[in-house]
């Protein structure tokens, strides 16, 4: 049984930024195996576009509300996004 891929884009925000927190979602993502980017925000916030397996990438969103070590998300926002932008693999952009 395979699980159909799904796609979202998320806005984390809180103290999200000095905190590792891009490396530590490329690190999960790819524990995962889930594909996509994350950047810092002009706004403080962390924007993530992640895309695999519907039951990983709600795994993901679950960790993300955690995030790494000195992290205090708020606030996570998502709204569902196309599979077909998502690039191979899991990059840290900006």
């Amino acid at each position: 049984m395979t699980d159909e891929a799904k796609a979202a884009l998320v806005r984390i925000t809180g103290r999200v930024q000095g905190v590792g927190f891009r490396f530590w979602t490329r690190g999960q993502a790819q524990r995962l195996g889930l594909t996509g980017w994350v950047r810092n925000e002009a706004d403080g916030s962390v924007t993530a576009l992640i895309c695999g397996p519907a039951a990983a990438v709600s795994t993901m969103l679950e960790r993300c509300w955690r995030g790494p070590p000195g992290a205090s998300v708020a606030n996570i926002e998502t709204e569902s996004a196309l599979v077909d932008d998502v690039p191979l693999g899991f990059r840290i952009t900006k």
